[in-house]
């Protein structure tokens, strides 16, 4: 039998008047439960509040596609609330060990909200704190399912020019192997210095950096004059060394030099260690090129992160659109065209660290959504007396005007089930609006635009 001492421990019971507690006590139901006993299944009608009075209660249900589980200690209230919309429980229940709890109808509660006017108050500040974690919850979920697609996306980008490097470094060790038994063989010869000096100029001319390739044209028609020029002197495996050579502009009567002043054999051998020189040059561009992206990525992904910086600063908006560009860049590079139009003045805000990312991320992966990955976006930046306005438009087929009302409400999608939870523009609006901000969607066909209007940092002119 359960006394009135017992139940006014309950913290939403505390101080409540003991004709009251006595009637609430009269009203319901004891449950004994064993440790492992379930007393409510997710799907069953919501008809009843429980109030665990003793042992521990644990639940498990669904968020998002998502299992989670909680656990309830003596002390707290669960299941349905009053003025609470739930219709079924939307998670299992059971006693993780031996129990007591009070069950009381779902039915009655219009009689508690008129005899226990207090308690209904702490109840409904209950309910509203449940919808508050769930919504956190949820908005947890999204957030780690965006970083889930960014880092497979980025996971990608890297593996590309890493994949590369290894590759150019493998095939480096091979070349170099082929410098060596070049050297050598020139080594063997008699050459002059005249000869010596020949050689190491081609070689060094061969070589330069920041060489402009010609047009495809010109690479052949050359391709094909060096590849003449070498068999017309019995070097006919040379293909690779005049393909090599014609990427760079060389022209084929600066190889007449070296068969003028060497005989056909030392001439091959200085070719060879020519055309090794050429193939490291290229794959050490290579590297150089693989590397520097993988930097750049590095670097994204720690200016969208806004790794080791302050919570709080002023934020260039322009560097800050063009790093989410980059860390989208798996996404854009397989349709869709970026069309910039920046205004040239300092565009600063007072953000909070990575958040306004997570304001172009949303609006950028919706538009690329939208176009579904084939068209034309548009990011365009200017001021507005003391504003910045960021415009981010696309030329998809525009959101419908049934839709567009609702769309930045929590939990509204138009995404197939597992696709979307709806709270990527509510989040970016809640974004917005904690920097003192305004958005707004002006949509048709063909033409779709987000425009973010966001104070700029104090200071600027």
């Amino acid at each position: 039998m359960v006394d009135k001492a017992e139940l006014l421990r309950v913290p939403v019971f505390a101080d409540l008047p003991d004709d009251q507690i006595a009637w609430f006590i009269g009203q319901s139901q004891e449950m004994n439960l064993k440790a492992g006993e379930v007393y409510s299944r997710q799907g069953d009608p919501a008809d009843a509040m429980f109030v665990i009075l003793e042992g521990q209660l644990q639940g498990r249900g669904e968020l998002s596609g998502e299992t989670f589980t909680f656990t309830l200690e003596a002390g707290n209230v669960t299941g349905v609330l009053p003025f609470s919309r739930m219709k079924q429980f939307t998670v299992s229940q059971r006693a993780q060990t031996d129990a007591r709890a009070l069950r009381f109808p779902a039915s009655l509660f219009p009689d508690l909200i008129q005899k226990m006017p207090e308690l209904t108050k702490r109840l409904v500040g209950l309910m509203s704190d449940r919808i508050r974690e769930v919504t956190r919850l949820e908005q947890q979920q999204d957030r780690l399912a965006s970083l889930g697609k960014l880092s497979a996306g980025l996971a990608h980008e890297l593996n590309n020019p890493a994949s590369a490097a290894k590759r150019a470094t493998s095939q480096l060790r091979d070349v170099l192997k082929k410098i060596k038994s070049a050297s050598l063989e020139l080594g063997r010869r008699d050459l002059t210095s005249a000869q010596k000096a020949e050689i190491e100029k081609l070689e060094a001319l061969f070589t330069q950096k920041d060489v402009v390739p010609p047009d495809a044209l010109t690479i052949s028609d050359l391709e094909d004059q060096i590849d003449s020029l070498l068999r017309s002197h019995g070097q006919n495996d040379l293909w690779q060394l005049a393909a090599d050579l014609a990427r760079r502009n060389i022209k084929p009567e600066v190889l007449e030099s070296l068969f003028a002043s060497l005989d056909a054999d030392t001439a091959r051998a200085a070719l060879v260690r020519i055309a090794a020189s050429v193939e490291v040059a290229s794959l050490l561009h290579e590297i150089e090129s693989s590397t520097s992206r993988i930097s750049d990525l590095v670097g994204a992904i720690k200016e969208y992160t806004y790794m080791d910086q302050g919570a709080i600063q002023n934020v260039d908006v322009v560097k800050s659109l063009e790093t989410t560009l980059t860390i989208l860049n798996h996404k854009l590079k397989q349709g869709v065209s970026v069309k910039r139009d920046y205004q040239r003045v300092p565009l600063l805000v007072n953000s909070f660290g990575s958040e306004l990312n997570q304001v172009w991320t949303n609006i950028i992966d919706n538009a690329i959504d939208a176009m579904r990955g084939k068209g034309e976006l548009r990011v365009r930046t200017y001021r507005d007396d003391g504003c910045v306005v960021v415009e981010i438009g696309d030329n998809g087929p525009g959101i419908s005007p049934e839709v567009e009302p609702h769309i930045f409400e929590p939990f509204f999608t138009t995404k197939g089930v597992g696709e979307g939870t709806g709270l990527g523009l509510d989040t970016v609006k809640r974004i917005v609006r904690k920097h003192r901000g305004n958005i707004q969607v002006d949509s048709k066909p063909g033409d779709t635009r987000f425009q973010v209007w966001l104070p700029l940092a104090e200071g600027l002119p």
